[in-house]
């Protein structure tokens, strides 16, 4: 569905040598160009600009390019301070947006009593994923470590879902939201810091939505489980997390409304 209200969101998408797999977002993007503000697109190492070519004059991109590699949170925190849209939305570049409702996620950000709302997200082979989840526990991290069983956190219906935490491959907030809370803690380099966020969403009273209206399609790439590299960073913030935060008491903070 295609709004005729005012551009009001900036896009951060942050590349990682992925222009490829950009290149077909933004043309997904297309569809609903009227809505948007700002494209911030972050080269976090260097790499060919050339899958922008047709893109520039059909969508509003901004490039930002880093000296050095920085880590998620950081990288669209240093978008956001550069934006000026009243919504902040975070894309991963392996994001498609098929038929995509983004005004049903607008409509739900826009509730003053929610942090942050996110679509439900399908593999590429039409697979529902596990993208809201209750918060993580040592046993918990074990057990899908190990490759344990785990079912689903939340049966998803018709109807939007207040949850303990959304993963960051597609997250809307409103500007004033994502400021109050001083945006993703930097500290985590890459994993956990969307838990953390939604923790701290948490403990300032908002909730975390999942709109099952809105759905994207997400190219997995699993890198967690393919280098040794990946699976150092997400062992450390894992540790951060735990140390630093914990889990909340059982049947705490979140509900459906």
């Amino acid at each position: 569905m295609t709004s005729t209200m005012a551009p009001r969101l900036a896009l951060s998408i942050v590349s990682h040598g992925q222009g490829h797999l950009i290149r077909p977002l933004l043309d997904d993007l297309i569809a609903i160009r009227e809505q948007i503000a700002e494209v911030l697109v972050t080269l976090n190492i260097p790499e060919d600009e050339a899958f922008l070519e047709g893109f520039r004059d059909r969508l509003p991109i901004r490039v930002r390019r880093n000296d050095r590699r920085q880590g998620f949170g950081m990288n669209h925190n240093a978008a956001f301070s550069e934006s000026t849209s009243p919504f902040f939305v975070v894309v991963n570049p392996d994001i498609r947006l098929p038929n995509f409702a983004m005004d049903e996620l607008l409509s739900n950000a826009a509730n003053p009593c929610v942090g942050v709302a996110a679509p439900i997200v399908h593999a590429s082979n039409g697979q529902l994923q596990d993208s809201a989840r209750r918060f993580p526990t040592l046993s918990r991290l074990i057990r899908r470590k190990m490759g344990g069983r785990i079912s689903p956190d939340y049966a998803i219906g018709q109807q939007p879902l207040d949850v303990d935490w959304v993963a960051g491959m597609f997250m809307v907030f409103r500007r004033d939201v994502y400021s109050s809370i001083g945006g993703f803690d930097d500290r985590y380099f890459m994993y956990f810091e969307d838990v953390d966020l939604c923790y701290r969403l948490h403990s300032t009273g908002l909730r975390v939505r999942l709109v099952p209206q809105a759905r994207v399609v997400h190219d997995a790439q699993r890198a967690s489980r393919r280098k040794l590299q990946h699976f150092l960073w997400h062992v450390s913030s894992a540790c951060r997390y735990l140390r630093t935060v914990g889990r909340l008491p059982r049947g705490s903070l979140s509900g459906n409304s």
